[in-house]
């Protein structure tokens, strides 16, 4: 191990080396994609040029996790949970920017500076799961933020993608605003925005307990409710994912989503820990509203990018099923649970893509229907992915996996959260409506008459679909290394947690 003293500036710079590559690649990629005038050709060399600079984070990444770095509690985590969670995000980019360089193309969207915004919007989440302070925290997701509220809106030809990017913006500065005065309180009551002396305050009842730190703490998880996409405080999700590029609605749903529990367990862990019951119970009723509501408004959907979007919200809840557990079994399965889920809803989008041809419009469900019978290739592809998602079986990969865990993350607590873990399944079963409804058009159903078939995917977007669902697959069948590596990055960058009160206490 190799520790770290980030006072000084030289390591400080060898501690934040993956961000660092990311945001100055993103910044010379900005200077590059203004030099030339908009061509086709141009916009592919800046997206050619940014999964470069993806790769190259990935490089960083890997480079500084095998020398072991590690550093005291200042405001930068240097830690293993940090680097899963940062190739997790790389991975959503990379798979992001290869399948928009075939959507670009077909829909006429020229402008090289979109390619920039998805790594500097990257680099922002890089920030948020590197952040150990408060004030780290909130730079983090200001960074993301902006750069994801102009990739809804970029295509300025689509009134939809225009309603999606101010609803978008609206209601993020909202949340950024609670967010921030929640940091304001949190800091009155402790004297700290640093996570770990918050943690140490938060063992004082005389802190934990104060009306001044209760309002902060609820604050802030009205912020991170709102980057999660949890019940009720989702309302934004299905607009904005439908009218954004099909692309960027993938990234909003995966790396967006990742940063953001990144995030949120290491304030759980570090910060909150068991020092607030009512921290707890907030958690408890949140995660099993979202369950509920993603899912049983994901049954009614027709078009598959809302459909998608509510399932993304059905996510959220069971990962805060995760967070709920506040120990680093929860943060481990969380690590594995985004792997797959990245892979999944990113293929997906992939898949929504080359069926949408030349166009970005609604996609129906219908349209998937007898896809079996023209396009088999992503019938089977798209019904993994719906499988995996679903957390089925063989079938469905990874994804059975990533739910198992979780749910031992739940029955495994100091106070075991059965009743959360039973809504799980519940909720589960609910889903297979919509993802099995999905796979049973393209499979039995049909082709209409006159339906033409959809273009064959090619090039990148291709690419992304085979490997994902090779991965998927090979992932279910042997898990072992994937979830070695979470179980190892999560005990090795959290201390176990206390005992948390009683089951009674803390659950409805």
């Amino acid at each position: 191990m190799m520790p770290l003293d980030l006072s000084i500036p030289a390591q400080l710079t060898t501690a934040y080396l993956p961000d660092l590559v990311v945001m100055g690649g993103g910044m010379l990629l900005l200077l590059w994609a203004v030099w030339r005038p908009e061509s086709e050709a141009h916009s592919r060399s800046v997206a050619w040029i940014a999964m470069g600079v993806c790769l190259a984070g990935i490089a960083a990444v890997l480079w500084s996790w095998n020398r072991g770095l590690t550093a005291g509690n200042g405001a930068i985590a240097v830690d293993a949970f940090r680097w899963v969670t940062d190739l997790v995000i790389l991975l959503g980019m990379l798979m992001t920017l290869a399948i928009s360089v075939d959507f670009n193309q077909r829909m006429r969207l020229l402008a090289p500076e979109m390619h920039v915004l998805v790594v500097l919007a990257g680099s922002g989440m890089m920030l948020l799961t590197a952040a150990r302070d408060l004030m780290v925290l909130f730079l983090g997701v200001e960074l993301m933020s902006v750069s994801v509220y102009v990739l809804a809106g970029i295509d300025r030809r689509s009134s939809r993608g225009a309603e999606s990017s101010l609803k978008y913006f609206l209601l993020g500065a909202f949340s950024s605003a609670f967010l921030l005065y929640g940091i304001a309180l949190v800091y009155g009551a402790t004297g700290s925005t640093n996570l770990v002396t918050i943690g140490e305050a938060m063992s004082t009842p005389a802190v934990s307990g104060s009306p001044m730190m209760m309002v902060g703490l609820a604050l802030l998880l009205v912020g991170f409710a709102f980057k999660v996409a949890a019940a009720p405080f989702h309302m934004w999700t299905p607009d904005v994912y439908d009218g954004a590029p099909a692309p960027y609605s993938g990234l909003m749903a995966c790396a967006v989503k990742t940063a953001s529990f990144a995030a949120l367990v290491r304030v759980c862990l570090e910060a909150v820990g068991t020092g607030s019951e009512r921290w707890h119970l907030a958690l408890w009723w949140l995660a099993a509203a979202t369950m509920v509501v993603g899912n049983l408004f994901a049954i009614q959907q027709r078009n598959v990018k809302r459909m998608l979007s509510y399932s993304s919200i059905g996510h959220a809840g069971f990962l805060l099923v995760a967070v709920t557990a506040q120990t680093t079994e929860g943060a481990a399965a969380i690590a594995f649970y985004l792997v797959a889920y990245t892979l999944a809803t990113l293929g997906a989008f992939a898949v929504v893509v080359a069926m949408n041809g030349g166009s970005d419009g609604v996609t129906h469900v219908d349209e998937y229907a007898g896809l079996w019978t023209v396009r088999p290739g992503l019938a089977m592809a798209m019904a993994v992915y719906m499988l995996a998602l679903l957390g089925f079986p063989l079938v469905g990969g990874m994804g059975f996996f990533a739910k198992w865990y979780v749910l031992q993350a739940a029955l495994h607590a100091s106070a075991p959260q059965t009743r959360l873990a039973i809504i799980l399944v519940l909720t589960t079963v609910v889903s297979a409506g919509f993802y099995l409804y999905l796979v049973m058009v393209m499979f039995m159903r049909p082709r209409p008459e006159g339906l033409a078939p959809p273009p064959p995917a090619t090039g990148l977007t291709r690419l992304v679909i085979a490997t994902s669902v090779v991965l998927i697959l090979a992932f279910g069948l042997y898990p072992s290394p994937a979830v070695k590596v979470a179980q190892r990055s999560a005990a090795a960058s959290f201390a176990p947690a206390a005992p948390r009160p009683t089951a009674s206490a803390v659950a409805p």
